[in-house]
């Protein structure tokens, strides 16, 4: 799926049949009912603009492409994404600023804000899951219905039809309503990057910024991007080609909550949905607690537990153990997406072989480097994100800075720059060279569809079908986003100052500068082949050589160079959620601005009082079972490695000083592809994503690996075979397939975090037996 495969197409077409007009979109003859312009499916009549005009609702209102041999044809091209795998229905009518949605957003958001930051604490890396939203407010939406007395037909008590309780009990809980508050909690369930730079510069530095200080900083960090995604959203939203294919089990969960309930085909999927999601709820219990063994099941190890390569190859179960090939991960908390852009039952399959791809390379990579010594790599652990001496001791960052931790260039001499281990190293060098190839990608691949939507839409209207849809809304000007970011870049100006962050004015503007550059590049990459690897390390270097020696000053302008960037692309994605669940612009921006100011607001008051409480456990390197400060120490000692150390570290002629000519290699390396594509069209060299094989040179360096094995075996059979062989089962089941797996997988990590994982104040391990060892859970030797 690529905007290539569509630019061939025609545009819809209009033809009179029966009583009104009926859009038809550029199909093959066999899509056309001869007699009645009308796509027939069993017993579902529907014509092409969406709406059912048969007695018998089967599915909901989508196109049934059917192809030459009378079947369903696969999902391919982006169009088919948007017409036949989500639904063009829409009721202007629905009530959405109703007491119900105000009650559960700002209630889930709380919720979501004050549970996000204390996971922020927590020494297990948990997130609040967006589809655990989005079944815990439906759940809660459809109890207020019931339970508050309203005018309505279903109401259980009734009242009188007045404006008050249509405001209180509308109707049904509605899908307008779900999306809206869904799209609110889950804005601000998230930490906000602020907070590790505030958390890091009270626990090391004792600079405490002020409440008001710290505020205007969070607000302005985290809208500053919401500006800069407005006046891109006209070919990063609007059209047809902007995919976004990770909101595909999103929007069909939507979809199968709300839409055609009553119709036979429906109910049928959504029992399958509560009955995966159930089952996965339970199952999950096993892998977590019960049977570690099943998060990564290595048939090399158990033939030879006592091999330290075969650990490095093959082990994968634990945190930095090995690189996880060919184990069997039953774990789906590992498998699936957890939330993220990247899932094997949504992702399309040419995305996933480039990052399977990179991956083959990174394994091979890796070893290569250790078993060379490659930067005396064998001194250090396998895999580990630490800075090291030359003998395997663990650098001491803060004996190289001065009081107010800038660079101490005598400590430094005697001390000597640090080491990387070369799988950390290499995963630099992958996301350096990932920055190169996605501008060079961008402009080789996407440039002309983005210029073509661009001065399309300067003379004529976009021809999406969701987007002719939302006309009858308002649309946000785009003065508002220019005023939005105009007024944030103020704040931001005036709280770096004020904030003692060291970060220059001119620093600000080039971080500013780099984010908005890259909303269009990684944006496009993001809205059509579902990947977002993160810019993070490159700001960090760029930060470093700019503004030498000061760490705090790197921290600041990793914020304004990154996040901005990220918040940018979460608007623009949510934008495309209310384009194609019809929840009006206005309210998407709304909801979502309102819940980044909710979840601002309460990081940074829960942030005070955790470090108020926990000083002294969150600076200590182990931290407790319920309390840990591992992510802002990283985060520490990231800004000191870049922003101290990174022009020595990288300088031209050092140890290290071919990482930033990387950038360079990478805006080469998509050009052979290219060329290769026009000389072998047929091949299909256009389907290596470039940007995501270099991205994955390193991502084998940190975590638990064992899930990539199985995770590919699931892409493989979800995206080539059933989209291929089975795409009608594909079309009906398999997105929801993914909500269902990855929504109960998120309640039951919530429900584990609290009841057993030390969430509430206590841990209460499961006894260790033969499939919960101690040491790796896959029995592979233990390295460290």
């Amino acid at each position: 799926m690529t905007s290539r495969k569509n630019e061939k197409q025609d545009s819809s077409l209009s033809e009179e049949k029966g009583t009104g007009s009926v859009e038809v979109a550029s199909r093959p003859p066999s899509f056309i009912d001869e007699k009645t312009g009308y796509v027939r499916e069993k017993d579902a009549l529907t014509d092409l603009d969406g709406s059912v005009v048969g007695e018998v609702y089967a599915e909901g209102p989508r196109l049934i492409d059917l192809g030459e041999n009378g079947k369903e044809r696969p999902i391919e091209t982006d169009a088919d994404y948007s017409t036949r795998l989500l639904s063009l229905e829409d009721d202007p009518t629905l009530p959405i600023w109703t007491f119900r949605m105000w009650f559960l957003s700002l209630g889930l958001s709380c919720f979501g804000a004050v549970l996000g930051q204390i996971f922020y604490f927590r020494p297990q890396t948990v997130y609040v899951s967006q589809l655990f939203l989005q079944i815990i407010s439906y759940i809660l939406g459809k109890a207020m219905d019931e339970i508050i007395p309203g005018p309505g037909p279903n109401a259980r008590i009734q009242t009188a039809d007045t404006q008050f309780w249509r405001f209180m009990n509308p109707g049904p809980f509605n899908i307008k309503e779900h999306v809206a508050i869904t799209i609110m909690a889950s804005t601000a369930s998230s930490s906000a990057l602020a907070i590790s730079i505030f958390a890091a510069q009270d626990l090391y530095y004792n600079v405490r910024p002020n409440a008001a200080i710290g505020i205007f900083t969070l607000m302005g960090s985290q809208l500053i991007g919401y500006g800069t995604a407005g006046i891109v959203r006209n070919f990063l939203v609007y059209p047809t080609f902007a995919v976004y294919p990770q909101l595909m089990p999103t929007v069909q969960l939507f979809d199968a909550l709300h839409r055609g309930k009553d119709a036979v085909m429906q109910k049928k999927r959504l029992k399958f949905f509560w009955i995966v999601f159930v089952g996965i709820f339970v199952w999950e219990w096993f892998p977590v607690i019960i049977f570690s063994t099943l998060t990564g099941i290595s048939i090399f190890c158990l033939a030879n537990q006592n091999s330290a390569w075969f650990t490095r190859i093959f082990g994968g179960a634990a945190g930095n153990e090995g690189l996880g090939a060919f184990s069997i991960c039953l774990d789906w908390a590992y498998v699936g997406s957890g939330g993220g852009s990247i899932g094997s039952l949504f992702t399309p399959l040419s995305t996933q072989l480039s990052l399977y791809g990179g991956t083959a390379v990174c394994m091979i990579a890796f070893c290569a480097c250790y078993a060379k010594n490659t930067w005396n790599t064998q001194n250090f652990p396998f895999l580990t994100q630490l800075l090291y001496y030359q003998n395997g001791t663990e650098y001491d960052q803060l004996s190289i800075l001065n009081d107010d931790f800038t660079l101490n260039e005598e400590k430094l001499a005697v001390q000597g720059l640090p080491w990387y281990a070369a799988s950390q190293l290499l995963f630099k060098v992958s996301r350096t060279m990932y920055i190169g190839a996605a501008i060079t990608h961008f402009f080789l691949w996407h440039y002309k569809t983005v210029y073509k939507i661009v001065w399309k839409n300067r003379n004529e209207e976009c021809d999406d079908p969701h987007y002719r849809k939302m006309k009858i809304y308002k649309e946000m000007s785009s003065w508002w986003y220019l005023a939005i970011f105009v007024g944030t870049t103020a704040m931001a100006l005036a709280t770096t100052y004020t904030a003692k962050s060291g970060l220059p004015w001119w620093g600000l503007f080039v971080a500013l500068l780099f984010a908005w550059l890259f909303v269009p590049i990684i944006g496009t990459l993001y809205a059509t082949v579902g990947y977002l690897p993160s810019t993070e390390n490159l700001v960090q270097m760029l930060g470093g050589a700019l503004i030498p020696g000061k760490p705090v000053a790197n921290m600041y302008f990793t914020m304004y160079g990154y996040n901005p960037l990220q918040q940018a692309l979460y608007l623009l994605r949510d934008l495309k959620l209310g384009q194609y669940t019809k929840l009006p612009p206005r309210t998407t921006f709304a909801v979502q601005t309102i819940g980044t100011v909710i979840g601002g607001l309460l990081n940074f008051v829960i942030m005070k009082t955790v470090l108020n409480s926990q000083r002294e456990v969150l600076r200590d390197v182990q931290g407790t079972n319920v309390w840990s400060g591992q992510q802002v120490q990283s985060y520490n000692s990231a800004a000191i490695a870049w922003g101290a150390l990174g022009k020595p570290l990288y300088a031209t002629g050092t140890r290290y000083g071919f990482v930033p000519y990387m950038l360079i290699a990478g805006l080469g390396f998509p050009i052979p592809f290219w060329f290769l594509h026009r000389k072998y069209p047929k091949v299909g060299f256009n389907y290596v994503f470039t940007p995501i094989l270099v991205a994955e040179l390193g991502i084998l360096s940190v975590g638990i690996n064992s899930s990539l094995f199985t995770s590919f075996v699931l892409a493989v059979f979800s995206q080539y075979y059933l989209r291929k062989y089975r795409p009608t089962w594909f079309r009906k089941y398999n997105f929801l397939l993914s909500a269902a797996l990855d929504g109960g997988t998120s309640i039951m990590v919530f429900v584990y975090t609290f009841a057993v994982g030390g969430g509430s104040g206590k841990v209460i391990p499961f006894p260790n037996w033969a499939l919960n060892p101690k040491g790796n859970p896959d029995y592979c030797k233990r390295l460290t």
